[in-house]
């Protein structure tokens, strides 16, 4: 019998060969946003349009500097894949209200690349909560992938109000309150 994948699996499919597209030297990353069984946008890390990128450069000034992953986003010249698929839609004039975006992230480690799990950062986060997405599904880094669903993160943060803030920046607005 032929393997048919699932459309979960087809989408992740697509949009790792959409990370293929990624112009940034640490990590590729693709983004796909789908709606009633639609792919409505797509989205890659790298630099944005028109503009050198690290590989026209040749060098990761994040790397060059030491800089670990996940600080100092200011300094990276890439915009983030799932920025780019949100900017995607925008441009197109696509609603991304209740759509899910698939996530494929690898890591390049001596020219080698690697999965690992795909989760957005703190800020694209906050962008799929705003843009009204209804879930994230993720590869995972052993070739499986993980539903998310942004109903959830948003109970959590109104819960213990964003906790990212209290475990790296030692902040808890409520602390003198109770």
């Amino acid at each position: 019998m032929k393997y048919r994948p699932s459309k979960d699996e087809y989408y992740l499919n697509i949009a790792t060969e959409v990370a293929r597209r990624s112009t940034c030297m640490s990590i590729k990353i693709g983004a796909i946003v789908v709606k009633k069984d639609q792919i409505v946008a797509t989205g890659y890390n790298g630099a944005p349009r028109k503009v050198r990128d690290c590989y026209e450069i040749g060098i990761c000034l994040r790397r060059k500097l030491g800089v670990p992953s996940g600080k100092n986003y200011e300094i990276c010249r890439s915009v983030h894949a799932e920025q780019n698929c949100i900017i995607n839609a925008a441009r197109a004039g696509v609603s991304l209200l209740g759509g899910t975006m698939y996530l494929v992230s690898s890591q390049i480690v001596n020219g080698e690349e690697k999965l690992v799990d795909a989760y957005p950062c703190f800020i694209c986060k906050k962008m799929l909560i705003n843009v009204g997405l209804e879930k994230l599904v993720g590869m995972t880094k052993n070739g499986s992938y993980k539903e998310y669903y942004i109903k959830d993160w948003i109970a959590e943060w109104r819960e213990k109000d964003m906790l990212e803030e209290k475990e790296q920046y030692f902040i808890d607005y409520y602390k003198d309150k109770e």
